[in-house]
């Protein structure tokens, strides 16, 4: 029916959120932006290319953890199901866990080493859930969360 907005399915929302991050990398002045994507049930993954793909990332992620949060409401608006969306760049999802990982196992060393609680900066929930996974299978501290999102952050304690 004319004047109808198309009916919501998967496929608009993908192509919804792929507009919407091109709007906003113009908005970035970035015109070279390059935009794959994979899917796994309702899970959605972005891969973001460009020659400014720093600017993409930001400072420890910030941007891209916010471009994710946006681009998961509007490929939701436009959805018949609920999506979870990942936004990739340059494998920085990867190459952050994997930091995240080395300092879990330094931080961990620390508190041992003072015999005193460490406490993480404020940091968003996968990103505390990566450190508590690379410290679950050590029997001599215990981990847990503190604060209210967005300033919720990751606290590592020694077991006596």
């Amino acid at each position: 029916l004319a004047g109808e907005a198309p009916a919501a399915t998967n496929e608009r929302a993908i192509q919804e959120t792929k507009d919407y991050l091109q709007a906003i990398a113009k908005g970035m002045t970035i015109e070279d932006l390059t935009i794959t994507h994979s899917q796994k049930g309702k899970q959605i993954r972005f891969y973001l290319e460009s020659e400014k793909v720093a600017m993409l990332i930001g400072k420890r992620g910030n941007t891209l953890n916010s471009l994710q949060q946006l681009a998961q409401l509007v490929a939701n608006k436009y959805s018949n199901q609920f999506m979870m969306v990942e936004l990739n760049a340059e494998n920085y999802r990867e190459r952050r866990q994997e930091t995240l990982e080395q300092l879990a196992d330094r931080m961990a060393d620390k508190a041992i080493r003072t015999g005193g609680r460490v406490q993480f900066e404020p940091m968003p929930s996968y990103e505390r859930k990566v450190i508590h996974q690379a410290l679950s299978r050590r029997t001599d501290i215990d981990t847990y969360s503190e604060g209210k999102d967005p300033n919720r952050y990751l606290v590592i304690e020694p077991l006596r």
